[in-house]
């Protein structure tokens, strides 16, 4: 019986092979108390499971395969970071001790702690992180199960072969890529779930939150993957099989066509000049930046140098990676974001918590409730703009008394770099973030006091609409196209504009074909998006006539009929 299977497409292509299901450790573990005289023993097979699953993870590393992207290493050094954290190493043995629990027991307590603090987080990024955990903890369940690694046996290579999980972390991942998937389906995860990242990176086909996909597909059952429509089509018919796979050769054959368009320009028919930018997450990006043609990095979250530690990273640490990214490359542009951690992050020295963190004390309000933390991160970002071409951009700013604070902020780690004699760039370009609805509507302070502005559409349509994007019961009504959407964007890129202070869109919406040539017709001239993203987005672009798509933007823009907006972008995207 044929049937259709929905989730998020984090991956776009096409992909038709059989299944091949991948088990998963249950994470429903029992719970037994242990006689004092088996504690000891209990707390030395914890330690064991702990050591073997390290080196199994440091053996990955070491040996990482040769056509694994270098962002695995990343990866795998924050579940090696993860493994580490007291709060699942030290912490369970000292509940083995005093609870005389199982080590089973005592590691998923303390997982599920730490994910309750993940789950808190308003920035998505963080927030997903807590799949990472989870896989770490995982992996130290199989060995103490006696059941270590995560490698399926090599399945019949009669044809091509989609995996399908429950969930597969990116060290699993390096070990089932010799087996060739062509696609990954995962019941759980998010568009920035590290699933998500590595095969936009491998440029696999890849669905991810699709729920039940396990327990609904078989072994061997005959699959079309469709990545940019997040559509599985389980056992097709013959006629579907048949112009799926014409869909597929289309489709190959335009990757290799994307491949040449690294060196090209990304100019419209018409002559006008777009700039394409990468987003990062972490140093070794770089490479990937490099390899898919972009002029430089539009957004580099620095949040992930500060993830699942008790203490943040120190002004050498940072200053190490910021310089990393920018001697990597030379002297394009690289915008890096200041910190946005939210106020439940559990920050050394800072104690305070909020109901309600999307609202609460994050990002810049953050920085400023606590400036020595600020001037850390200001002073390693200064001392690493030496060597390259940094701008410094910051979250989540709402008005002018936050811009002036921040900006004071940074006059005094010049002055005290100056001091020191420790040589910065004074030249430094200083933006902000337009993601809370009154900064788009109150755009003066901006363009008179900053350099640049970065609309971060993902939360701009969150805080707009009121929707928590990451809640199933409304994410439905999460609409980049909704008229008061499209109002505020067009607002901010035509004061921008006026105002001749550079704009991007650095949020989803900026990789997503779809949206391409609507924000070029707003007048966007700047996308900054997932390495991955780049050479479609170009392409696009290339075939794009700015005179003949005004017309049908306006009328988007006039719009107010969400059937109508949607069929007129449909026009729009066929021209």
């Amino acid at each position: 019986m044929s049937f259709t299977i929905h989730g998020l497409p984090v991956s776009s292509g096409i992909a038709i092979g059989r299944a091949h299901l991948v088990s998963h450790t249950s994470l429903e573990v029992s719970h037994y108390a242990l006689p004092k005289h088996l504690v000891d023993e209990e707390v030395a097979r914890l330690d064991a499971a702990l050591h073997a699953t390290r080196e199994e993870l440091t053996d990955l590393r070491t040996h990482r395969p040769q056509m694994a992207a270098a962002e695995f290493d990343a990866f795998l050094d924050l579940h090696l970071m993860i493994l580490g954290d007291e709060h699942i190493s030290h912490a369970a043995r000292e509940m083995v001790k005093a609870e005389q629990c199982n080590a089973e027991w005592a590691l998923k307590t303390q997982m599920d702690e730490l994910v309750a603090q993940f789950e808190a987080f308003d920035d998505a990024y963080l927030r997903e992180r807590k799949t990472d955990v989870i896989q770490v903890v995982e992996r130290i369940l199989k060995v103490l199960g006696g059941h270590p690694g995560h490698v399926p046996p090599t399945p019949q290579q009669d044809t091509e072969m989609v995996l399908v999980a429950h969930d597969v972390s990116p060290a699993d991942l390096i070990q089932l890529k010799p087996h060739q998937f062509c696609a990954i389906l995962t019941d759980l995860g998010g568009a920035t779930s590290h699933t998500a990242i590595v095969a936009r990176g491998l440029n696999t086909p890849c669905i991810v939150g699709l729920h039940h996909a396990r327990e609904l597909i078989k072994d061997r059952d005959m699959l079309i993957v469709d990545g940019g429509q997040g559509v599985v089509i389980v056992n097709p018919d013959k006629n579907l099989l048949a112009e799926y796979k014409l869909r597929q050769s289309e489709w190959q054959l335009e990757r290799q066509k994307l491949k040449r368009l690294k060196t090209a320009r990304a100019n419209t028919l018409d002559g006008t000049v777009v700039d394409l930018m990468a987003n990062i997450e972490m140093p070794t990006d770089v490479q990937q930046v490099k390899d898919n043609g972009a002029n430089g990095v539009g957004l580099f979250r620095s949040e992930f140098l500060f993830l699942n530690r008790d203490e943040l990273p120190d002004e050498e640490e940072q200053y190490q990676a910021y310089r990393a990214v920018l001697q990597g490359l030379k002297d394009k542009p690289v915008t890096i974001r200041t910190y946005d951690l939210g106020a439940d992050k559990q920050l050394k020295g800072v104690t305070r918590v909020a109901s309600n963190p999307a609202l609460g004390l994050r990002a810049i309000r953050l920085c400023l409730a606590e400036p020595q933390l600020f001037r850390t991160q200001l002073r390693a970002l200064l001392r690493a703009s030496v060597y390259g071409n940094l701008k410094i951009l910051v979250p989540m700013l709402s008005g002018a008394s936050e811009i002036n604070q921040t900006l004071q902020q940074i006059d005094l780690v010049k002055q005290e770099l100056a001091a020191q004699n420790i040589p910065y760039r004074e030249d430094v370009p200083i933006g902000g973030m337009i993601e809370i609805p009154a900064a788009a509507l109150a755009l003066g302070a901006f363009i008179k006091k900053l350099d640049f502005l970065s609309i971060g559409t993902n939360d701009l349509i969150q805080y707009t609409l009121a929707i928590d994007r990451t809640d199933e019961e409304v994410a439905h009504l999460y609409d980049p196209l909704h008229p008061a959407i499209l109002g505020l964007l067009s607002h901010v890129i035509a004061t921008a504009n006026k105002a001749e202070i550079p704009v991007s869109v650095c949020g989803e919406m900026a990789g997503e074909l779809i949206y391409t040539r609507l924000l070029l017709g707003i007048g966007l001239r700047q996308f900054s998006m997932h390495p991955a993203q780049l050479l479609g987005t170009k392409q696009r672009i290339l075939t794009t006539s700015l005179p003949e798509i005004a017309p049908l933007v306006q009328r988007i823009l006039r719009a107010d009929d969400p059937l109508k907006i949607r069929e007129l972008l449909d026009k729009l995207n066929t021209l």
